[in-house]
């Protein structure tokens, strides 16, 4: 007898029994609302029949499940009745049940069918991505399926993931393949980052220039690295998203972070340009003229091309990070501020995003926006987006205005996950504390942003896997959550299916924190290794040889007396977890001697404390490592006391170059030497050799050597180089510098 697996419209069951589900049984992410688990089991071991009722508009579903069960049955059929003597799985679309709503469903398995009931084709869908999760990805001939039922429906409608292609450009079936991966786990948007300075990705076949030349980007070395998608290429994947119940909602970036528009039609620029599709990652000072009646029509014929591809409710149009200081100097933009009786450049950008919600809304569409476009006044209809923590949520909310909650706090993917781990992640709740009761019916979900100023394609896995599982409990599941604990046993069976799909995901939390501790009472520094989990073990090695399961097991703080160079690895049983650490270890004349510092670091970048300049740990190029200080719009300058007198022949410090984030290299950097701490005499001034416009993250030591001189103190100045430059997207902002390790021999 053949097994069947049957798709019926009929909701049968009215009672779900008290939940006893077991993560052994059912692993499903996001966790269901309800989960009873019974006795026995349903076995397909032979054919299986998918039968669809004569619903018509269930045979898709049908043939969708049925590619996914072929690998476990390779003779499953599809058929639209059910055969007398069958096994079963019932699948009914019952719209007069309201216990479902748009997007619930019920999955019962008994040791004789397999039942999937909804009100909505899209209920049905999700209860095949939980009946999908079940099935064990260790067998391939038939499979067996515990008896149980499963009611769920997600607590929230908006479910999405932003996916930035205008920095780094993701090909067409890359960005399908990211649709199948939302679906999976019940994710229903795809924010679809279209357009920024480094690149145009759509084409707009009224301005061709925007691909043209807004697609590409060239850098000073001939490299040329771009693309865009077709009108074609964007109906392909709007169409396969719906297949999948995700809908793709596009954005298109104005008034700001429009440089790639402008390098294509400079005149809709207050200066007139010429401009060039941006190399540069940040904010950039030129923007859309909004004096400019031109501009409007640019942007709604750009729209309406926009709207003619996405059937989606919602457009956004970005709205932040949106300098004012070109529209400060622009005679048609104050004009435009006299004319409307506007009180600054902030109710300008209000009157921009006002003004192009109202086409939006006369289109059929409604305006979504980044939390600055409730500056100067909101746009009625509109809905934020509040990415700078919770505030902006709030305030859209408590207005009458729809939000979609997506802080930095808990939803920026592109931060490594020392900065925000799964078990971060998994705190979010997408209602912002304190928002009154008769208010969170504004609150339409939340997205994790996936911004890829330093992720390209093939690193897109790595930074979104695993943690988007949490997103996406958070976003479905209901409030009363598993504990972390729990939900990371479901995690862990779930990595042999993100394998088979070809997923390489990244570490649940940083593998391991490193703390070091000067001990002012002896010649030695002590390193503290700190497991991101409980149940990870660390090794390590101070001799440079990288770590492995035979080098030495963490077990209490590491005493450094002598030069090092250490690695460190985090084993999650006998599987690496997460990259190996490299840390270099300097002893020197200056190691764990007291440092003044004459212009103090910012408290943003206090580095590991008051001895970090000659704790004898170097800092890393990540500037977020904890491992540097920070000085932003001055001179750094520190003298060290030797405490006794002796003769010095070599100095060095180091800084980091990573203009991207503002950290510039100092022009140069002086050495002095005193006996008394009062007098001192030059020993040396090095000049910075590199270009000042260099791209790559680095870490440039400074270093003077010469003839022996004795001395008890040491002073080093690093110059500060001045404002970000014009060329750079900071122009006229204070540039930092970034110094570590001070090492005098």
């Amino acid at each position: 007898m053949s097994s069947v697996l049957w798709l019926s419209s009929c909701a049968t069951e009215k009672v779900v029994q008290k939940e006893k589900m077991t993560a052994e049984k059912f692993p499903i992410i996001p966790k269901p609302l309800k989960v009873e688990s019974g006795e026995g089991s349903f076995t397909a071991d032979e054919s299986i029949v998918i039968v669809y009722g004569q619903a018509d508009s269930l045979k898709q579903l049908a043939e969708y499940l049925q590619e996914k069960i072929q690998p476990y049955v390779p003779e499953v059929s599809v058929f639209a009745e059910k055969k007398a003597g069958q096994k079963a799985l019932l699948l009914n679309i019952d719209s007069a049940d309201k216990e479902y709503g748009a997007e619930g469903y019920r999955l019962a398995i008994t040791e004789k069918s397999i039942t999937l009931s909804a009100a909505r084709r899209a209920g049905l869908f999700y209860g095949i991505q939980s009946l999908l999760q079940v099935l064990p990805e260790s067998e391939k001939a038939g499979f067996r399926l515990p008896v149980g039922t499963v009611f769920d429906r997600p607590r929230f409608k908006w479910r999405g993931m932003l996916l930035d292609c205008g920095r780094h450009f993701m090909k067409k079936d890359f960005v399908k393949r990211y649709i199948d991966l939302l679906a999976g786990i019940k994710m229903n948007r795809l924010h679809w980052h279209l357009t920024e300075d480094q690149g145009w990705r759509i084409e707009i076949k009224k301005y061709p220039r925007l691909t043209e030349i807004g697609a590409w980007r060239k850098y000073e070395d001939g490299t040329v690295y771009g693309g865009f998608y077709t009108q074609d290429d964007i109906r392909e994947v709007v169409a396969y998203a719906k297949s999948r119940f995700v809908t793709v909602v596009p954005e298109i970036e104005m008034p700001g972070h429009s440089t790639a528009a402008l390098a294509a039609y400079p005149q809709f620029s207050c200066t007139g340009g010429p401009f060039e599709v941006s190399t540069l990652w940040g904010v950039h000072k030129d923007i859309y003229c909004a004096g400019n009646d031109s501009v409007f029509t640019f942007l709604q014929d750009v729209l309406d091309e926009v709207i003619d591809l996405f059937p989606s409710k919602y457009i956004h149009i970005g709205g932040d990070e949106a300098p004012k200081a070109r529209w400060r100097e622009c005679g048609k933009c104050q004009q435009r501020i006299k004319d409307e009786g506007l009180a600054d450049e902030h109710e300008l950008q209000s009157y921009f995003i006002r003004r192009i919600g109202k086409y939006l809304n006369s289109r059929g569409k409604r305006l979504i926006g980044w939390d600055e476009i409730l500056e100067g006044g909101l746009a009625p209809d509109a809905t934020v987006q509040s990415w700078r923590g919770v505030d902006g949520a709030l305030a859209a909310a408590r207005s009458g205005h729809d939000a979609i909650v997506s802080p930095t706090t808990h939803a920026y993917f592109d931060y490594k996950v020392y900065k925000l781990d799964m078990r971060k992640v998994y705190e979010f709740d997408p209602v912002p504390e304190g928002l009154e009761p008769e208010f969170e019916k504004h609150i339409l979900g939340g997205e994790c942003n996936v911004w890829t100023e330093r992720i390209p394609q093939e690193k897109v896995d790595y930074m979104v896997f695993p943690r988007i599982l949490a997103m996406s409990e958070n976003l479905w599941s209901a409030k009363e959550k598993d504990s972390f604990a729990a939900f990371l046993k479901r995690v862990d069976l779930r990595y042999p299916a993100l394998k088979n799909m070809g997923v390489t995901w990244g570490p649940e939390a940083s593998p391991v924190r490193i703390q070091p501790e000067l001990k002012s009472d002896e010649p030695a520094l002590l390193l503290n290794l700190i497991a991101g989990y409980d149940d990870l073990e660390i090794y390590y090695s101070t001799d440079g040889q990288k770590a492995d399961k035979n080098a030495k097991r963490y077990e209490h703080p590491l005493r450094l007396t002598q030069s090092s160079q250490i690695s460190i690895q985090s084993f999650l049983g006998d599987r690496a977890y997460g990259e190996t650490g490299q840390l270099s270890f300097n002893r020197h004349l200056a190691f764990g001697k007291e440092v003044q510092i004459v212009n103090a670091n910012s408290d943003r970048y206090p580095g590991s404390g008051e001895y970090t300049l000659t704790d004898g740990i170097h800092g890393t190029q990540n500037f977020r490592d904890g491992l540097w200080l920070g000085f932003q719009g001055e001179d750094f300058e520190a003298v060290i006391d030797l405490q006794q007198e002796t003769g010095v022949s070599k100095i060095s410090v180091n800084f980091l170059n990573n203009i991207h984030s503002w950290l510039f290299l100092p022009p140069q950097v002086e050495f002095y030497l005193s006996t008394d701490g009062e007098n001192f005499q030059p020993a040396a001034r090095i000049r910075n050799d590199l270009p000042l416009k260099t791209t790559d993250d680095l870490i440039k030591t400074f270093r003077a050597q010469f003839p022996a001189l004795q001395a008890r103190y040491v002073k080093i100045v690093g110059k500060y180089g001045g404002d970000c430059p014009s060329w750079h997207p900071g122009y006229g902002g204070k540039s930092w510098l970034f110094v570590d390790e001070i090492v005098v021999e």
